[in-house]
């Protein structure tokens, strides 16, 4: 998978919030194989993580680290957050996340297309959180963005995937677009789903983060995604109307 030039072995993006423990964080990034970790510059502290330097943990992981932009509800607040992460990480990558519905955090879609715009001017590599919606993908594209993350289902629901039908048209209407499913997967399942409609690839953090056993659930999502991505590849049969038996039967001996 190539996203803005680097080429990366794992399909699996990781996100680093509500992990029981900041060793069990490093264990779970470990068993995704994951090379990219996202973070939030709006993270509490929170005393799950007192005494813990966050940043440190992370980069000894040795993975590439993409900042976000998560909780922000505007366009001014999305695009200073971005530069303070590019500030602090050095890096020209960011997953931008303009929300606009506190319920369903539901992208701003129109706020994104702006702060994309803005941000890909400045020289930023944006990787825009978004739905499914066509037109706003060939916004985005046309702002400067070469990657997208389409949601699944509302973040953190668990739900997978709500619109196939919204995925596979935007799959099939750019082609050549890197896409990564970003929010709502819950399950193993979910991945492979997803993977075999041809994404790139997933971003999840809930379903990790949450598991009675993080780690464990890592390694399931790991390996799940590259079952998919097989699959994907292997191309599958369509489904049919009607029932086509296994073993011909023209040409066979029957048993009176």
């Amino acid at each position: 998978m190539n996203l803005y030039g680097i080429e990366l072995a794992s399909r699996l993006l990781l996100g680093s919030a509500r992990y029981p423990s900041p060793a069990v964080l490093a264990e779970a990034v470990r068993a995704s194989g994951s090379e990219v970790v996202t973070v939030s510059l709006r993270r509490e502290a929170g005393t799950q993580r007192s005494g813990q330097d966050f940043w440190s943990l992370i980069r000894d992981l040795g993975v590439r680290v993409l900042p976000n932009t998560a909780g922000c509800h505007s366009i001014k607040e999305a695009v200073t957050t971005a530069k303070m992460a590019r500030d602090i990480f050095h890096t020209a990558w960011i997953k931008l996340e303009v929300i606009g519905d506190a319920d369903m955090l539901q992208p701003d879609v129109f706020g994104l297309v702006e702060a994309a715009a803005e941000l890909a001017a400045d020289g930023f590599e944006v990787f825009p959180y978004t739905t499914e919606d066509l037109v706003v993908a060939d916004r985005l594209l046309q702002a400067g963005c070469r990657v997208l993350m389409p949601w699944g289902a509302p973040i953190g629901s668990g739900r997978g995937l709500n619109n196939v039908f919204g995925l596979r048209a935007l799959r099939a209407r750019f082609p050549d677009v890197p896409l990564i499913v970003d929010a709502g997967i819950g399950r193993p399942s979910h991945a492979v789903q997803a993977m075999e409609l041809g994404v790139d690839g997933v971003l999840l953090n809930t379903a990790v983060a949450m598991a009675g056993d993080p780690v464990a659930m890592a390694g399931a999502f790991a390996r799940a995604i590259e079952a998919g991505r097989a699959g994907f590849e292997a191309q599958p049969m369509e489904p049919r109307d009607f029932a086509v038996p296994s073993t011909p039967v023209a040409g066979t001996a029957w048993l009176a």
